[in-house]
């Protein structure tokens, strides 16, 4: 496999007195493998605080293996590989549950229960991550499906939903413990242009309130109406295009 490198533009440098925004994602020199063997080898990246960024390359180029690595699924090696503050080179499986609650993810396949209500899919994961106090957790579920536009669909079940309806549960659910960071992998791939359009609108605005989102996909029309950051995945190499 070719060494892999990382393509960036020079820096600007900023004013005197320009704030700038912390490191939410540091990969230096990173080696990724999967079942011993290795994806990626020798990836830099860093991905900063309120930035919207897209993952994009061929299937099987290694964008799944990266959102694993961050969720703690896969453990990499390399110089350095950080993420909100943990260091995914020495980090222990105790620290995965601590760690998984301050970012958010959502999946193509949505992932819902689909034996329970909507609201229940959202209390289910409050309680999972300690939350005592069952009117907090209401008023946080309302608070969350109002934001993706669905506040009148607590009491649905998944199955009672359509494609673009459940993905939007799934954004609530990722928001749930506000998140400093969300990771999206493939979230439109199971859905309708107009629909996946709808979806990127909903992480655009998330990601305006200061949210920084990183997200997998192959939908190049929505990137071409919803333009930000791209990282591709090509032949081994990072292409970072730093829009």
């Amino acid at each position: 496999m070719e060494e892999t490198e990382i393509i960036n533009k020079e820096p600007e440098t900023p004013e005197i007195g320009t704030v700038i925004p912390a490191d939410v994602i540091s990969f230096k020199n990173v080696n990724i493998s999967h079942r011993n063997l290795r994806v990626l080898t020798d990836i830099s990246f860093t991905i900063k605080q309120g930035e919207f960024v897209y993952l994009i390359g061929k299937t099987g180029s290694g964008k799944s293996s990266i959102l694993k690595t961050l969720i703690g699924e896969l453990k990499p090696e390399g110089n350095e590989a950080k993420m909100i503050g943990y260091n995914l080179l020495q980090l222990k499986k105790k620290q995965i549950p601590e760690m998984r609650k301050k970012i958010g993810v959502v999946f193509q396949d949505y992932q819902l229960l689909q034996d329970r209500t909507v609201i229940d899919n959202l209390m289910f994961v409050l309680r999972a991550t300690r939350w005592k106090d069952k009117n907090a957790m209401l008023n946080r579920c309302e608070e969350v499906l109002n934001m993706v536009g669905l506040s009148t669909k607590d009491f649905k079940l998944p199955s009672q939903l359509s494609g673009g309806e459940q993905q939007r549960v799934c954004i609530a659910r990722a928001l749930l413990n506000s998140p400093d960071l969300i990771l999206a992998d493939e979230p439109t791939g199971n859905l309708d242009p107009i629909t996946a359009e709808e979806i990127f609108q909903a992480f655009h605005h998330i990601n305006q309130t200061g949210t920084t989102i990183l997200m997998a996909t192959h939908n190049f029309q929505m990137i071409d109406k919803f333009p930000s950051r791209a990282i591709c995945i090509e032949d081994g190499k990072l292409i970072d295009s730093l829009v």
